[in-house]
């Protein structure tokens, strides 16, 4: 009879445990979204309906948000969740140290990719990509023989790793990453040589 109630007991326990952790996974799941801006409708037809110029949209990436957003102007039309490289706070200033660069670029070209669904490459280094490397090798805070690096995009996910993204996992060499149907949508929708600000 004890050993009945004891395991009742475990499993009426193990039951609540399970009920709280779903509830916690949820209201994550919902605070997520709300936080979002229109992220279940497809960004075309944002800027179709809105009669926005695809010239005048540019991208914003903000670090400390954990967002790409697709801006026209001052308007945020639209907003994703990415990570960052394994060091997620500073800006880059060599290959390795494992941080995404700051600053404004271009989109270079963009391709499929076999690891990570697309890749939409970014032209770092540019002028003040080098501009910073140089002084950063001046002051002593990089070594002399540093390389600044190179091949910084924005891409999707190792296939089923979505959840790196929820999870705030950190774990590019210095990219920009996104679950693979929103690198998907925006794949189709940029153009070589839209702007993208990376900021803090």
């Amino acid at each position: 009879m004890k050993n009945y109630l004891f395991f009742l007991a475990l499993l009426l326990f193990a039951s609540f445990t399970f009920s709280i952790q779903s509830t916690f996974k949820k209201h994550f799941q919902d605070s997520q979204q709300t936080s979002l801006v229109n992220y279940s409708i497809p960004i075309k037809r944002i800027a179709d309906s809105l009669k926005v110029n695809k010239k005048q949209i540019r991208i914003l990436i903000s670090k400390l948000k954990y967002r790409l957003y697709f801006m026209a102007d001052t308007l945020a039309l639209k907003s994703y969740p990415v990570v960052f490289g394994f060091n997620p706070v500073d800006d880059k200033l060599r290959q390795g140290d494992g941080c995404t660069p700051e600053g404004v670029f271009k989109i270079r070209a963009k391709y499929p990719n076999k690891d990570w669904s697309k890749f939409i490459w970014i032209d770092y280094p540019n002028k003040d990509s080098w501009k910073k490397f140089q002084q950063a090798k001046d002051a002593g805070i990089i070594p002399k023989d540093a390389s600044i690096g190179g091949d910084v995009g924005i891409h999707g996910v190792p296939k089923g790793a979505d959840y790196a993204i929820d999870e705030k996992q950190n774990w590019t060499l210095g990219c920009i990453s996104l679950k693979n149907k929103d690198i998907d949508e925006i794949y189709n929708f940029v153009t070589n040589d839209m702007l993208i600000e990376i900021k803090k």
